[in-house]
């Protein structure tokens, strides 16, 4: 049997994920955001955060209740975690249904950030494109969900992500066709998701939304945390001043109950 933990909980499982620098960890054990997973509910030795599609687990990977937190997944699950024992178990609990690939950590350094620099792409949008911030109304405006639900469904609701999140769009003809915002925030800063529809790429909207989020992050005292999942973003996040960490195994599992 495994347990959810509230917030007490989540507070005595930082020192099992403090190797795991992820900061959706930090999201959901801060209280944010997602929910997490444990085999005891007083004394717990292996432990699981689910935020969106994201999971992570630490502790003991052949613990009695691991069999069950390893079933514990939300549909076309990305679960990360950080030594051999537990991918060996994944590996082969999943068998079948799972796929490894790359994702990409960068140094969390705001002094790597060029603010000049990205604060010259804010004038640089194409004629007929506008960059605004996500206020209330755009984040009701279906275009943000029909770009990707994924800039708000992490939240409670999208009232939720309006007093929790921030982010910039791109609007077209009044619709939004461009996006950079907080996929997940925690104290001290956020986890940046970009979407740009593929009728308006290669127009530089993605580099004007990004930077304008991240220079909005590091005036109020925030990180703009960029995770990469594949190379043409680590690409994207290097031209903006980002210093490439390392690159980690990341599994991809489809998986029903």
């Amino acid at each position: 049997m495994i347990y959810k933990a509230d917030i007490n909980l989540r507070k005595q499982l930082f020192s099992m994920f403090e190797d795991m620098k992820d900061t959706m960890i930090l999201s959901c054990l801060q209280g944010h955001m997602g929910t997490t997973w444990v085999d005891n509910p007083t004394n717990p030795t292996a432990a699981q955060i689910i935020v969106g599609i994201f999971v992570f687990y630490a502790g003991d990977p052949h613990g009695d209740g691991t069999e069950e937190l390893l079933s514990n997944l939300p549909k076309d699950s990305l679960v990360i975690v950080n030594t051999d024992e537990w991918k060996n178990r994944i590996e082969t609990f999943h068998k079948g249904s799972i796929e490894k690939f790359q994702r990409y950590a960068f140094e969390k350094n705001p002094e790597h950030l060029n603010c000049d620099y990205m604060q010259s792409f804010l004038t640089k949008l194409p004629e007929g494109y506008e960059l605004k911030k996500i206020d209330g109304a755009l984040a009701y405006d279906p275009s943000l969900q029909d770009l990707s639900e994924d800039f708000t469904s992490q939240y409670d609701s999208i009232d939720d992500y309006i007093k929790k999140g921030v982010g910039f769009c791109i609007l077209s003809n009044g619709k939004i066709v461009c996006a950079a915002s907080s996929y997940s925030v925690y104290d001290d800063g956020i986890e940046i998701e970009i979407d740009t529809h593929p009728n308006h790429r290669r127009k530089g909207l993605a580099t004007a939304a990004a930077s304008a989020l991240i220079l909005d992050c590091l005036n109020k005292g925030k990180y703009p945390s960029w995770d990469a999942a594949n190379s043409v973003s680590a690409a994207f996040a290097t031209k903006l001043g980002y210093v490439l960490e390392e690159s980690y195994d990341t599994y991809y599992i489809h998986y029903e109950k």
